[in-house]
């Protein structure tokens, strides 16, 4: 489910370049915000933050003070006052919560949010690693335990989301280091992204041509060639070589197997360690991870409101966990009483928003309508059906209203007008 234009739309299948797709009114989206062509974390640096985030570990975990802890982080990082406030406060409010994850330490935490089961790996290896690991434990628990996942990633981890219970563990503990790659190829084997990548292949290998007899070829027709093409390689091969080099594509330049193989390797041999938490709310860290998808929805008010939300609940979970009470006049209605906290019911209301203000803006177009002047009333009554989304308009308002755009340009009201001329010419 992904946003285009603010409405949500559930992906179905694609044929060429074209994609089929069907309004999904009520659901979130599930695919992560698309930040253009922005370059993903390296795992080399990944590596760093993670040893940064270490090290704050042990500085909280050895009951080191507020001063100590924010002039390390300005030596270490060479930040100002302001910034190095700003990360102590942030991993804080995580260790206090929850657990603060490391290079050497992936915090599984299990969160159910009254509808979904999230699944929140804190696994700090840059998007390429992380992208991996969880098609990789996709995979395995659609094999073993039979049953669809919904997943999402980030360069500070992945979630793995479902309405049924998972056994994550007994999935993860499938997956070794010297089966990673063959379980990897499995499971991006009917994936739109290994057949993008076998079009390219097939392309440079000249299986595919370009242009033929002097005519140049649509890349929708390419595509649709390669997806036959493709089809055919396997029924010969499943090692075909053009079909081998769009996998080592996928999986060694999209993807990072190879230090998927090494973060599994470390596992292996106990190098990393694996702890398992459960909260009633996403913890600091995870909270990014798991509003991604909603923020392309989200008004800022709305989205302010939301970070605000979520914050007085973290920080009440902690008030009562360290069993500390908060001064009574800083406390909100939510901190008194902390009552579970649900993306759903937040999706929900911000739906129904949606929903009333469209109504609002029908509404407000029949009046418009009605009210017009010099115009029959039988093509009002047309009007009318075109604001109720109704197709069969009789031609001669449609004809008529193309015959006087420029007159209906200056005199009717700007909104009604767009709405009428754009949806004329789509009938």
């Amino acid at each position: 489910v992904f946003v285009l234009g603010g409405d949500t739309y559930q992906f179905k299948f694609s044929r060429g370049m074209v994609a089929q797709v069907s309004a999904s009114a009520g659901r979130p989206p599930t695919v992560p915000s698309w930040s253009s062509e922005s370059l993903p974390l390296s795992f080399d640096l990944a590596q760093e933050i993670g040893r940064f985030r270490k090290l704050m570990g042990e500085k909280f975990s050895t009951g080191k003070s507020r001063d100590e802890i924010i002039k390390f982080i300005n030596e270490f990082l060479y930040v100002d006052e302001k910034a190095a406030n700003s990360i102590y406060e942030y991993f804080k409010e995580q260790f206090e919560y929850a657990a603060i994850p490391s290079n050497t330490r992936i915090i599984i935490e299990h969160y159910f949010d009254g509808k979904r089961r999230y699944v929140i790996f804190h696994s700090l290896f840059g998007r390429r690693v992380n992208d991996c690991l969880s098609r990789a434990i996709a995979f395995a628990i659609s094999r073993s335990q039979h049953k669809d996942v919904e997943i999402g990633i980030s360069d500070n981890g992945f979630y793995i989301a479902s309405e049924q219970r998972l056994n994550i563990l007994k999935a993860f503990e499938l997956l070794k280091s010297d089966n990673i790659r063959k379980v990897m190829s499995n499971a991006i084997d009917k994936t739109e992204v290994l057949s993008r990548r076998f079009r390219h292949c097939a392309t440079r290998a000249l299986m595919i041509l370009r242009n033929y007899k002097g005519r140049e070829k649509r890349v929708g027709r390419q595509q649709v060639s390669s997806m036959i093409l493709m089809n055919a390689v396997k029924r010969l091969d499943p090692n075909f070589s053009i079909l081998k080099e769009a996998r080592r594509e996928v999986l060694e330049d999209l993807m990072d197997i190879e230090n998927t193989i090494l973060v599994l390797k470390n596992i292996e041999e106990k190098k990393i360690k694996i702890d398992e938490i459960s909260t009633d709310v996403p913890s600091p860290f995870a909270f990014n991870l798991i509003v991604q998808g909603y923020t392309d929805i989200l008004k800022m008010d709305d989205r302010l409101d939301f970070v605000r939300k979520m914050h007085q609940m973290v920080m009440a979970k902690i008030a009562l966990k360290e069993g500390k009470r908060l001064k009574h006049e800083e406390l909100t209605t939510d901190e008194k009483q902390p009552q579970p906290f649900s993306y759903q019911e937040v999706w929900k209301k911000i739906d129904e928003k949606k929903k009333d203000a469209e109504e609002e803006r029908i509404d407000s177009l029949k009046k418009m309508a009605w009210n017009l002047k010099h115009v029959p009333m039988f093509a009002k009554e047309e009007i009318i059906k075109m604001i109720d989304g109704e197709t069969e308009i009789r031609p001669a308002v449609l004809d008529a209203i193309k015959e006087h755009e420029k007159d209906i340009k200056k005199e009717w009201p700007k909104e009604l007008r767009d709405f009428v001329l754009k949806r004329a010419e789509e009938l």
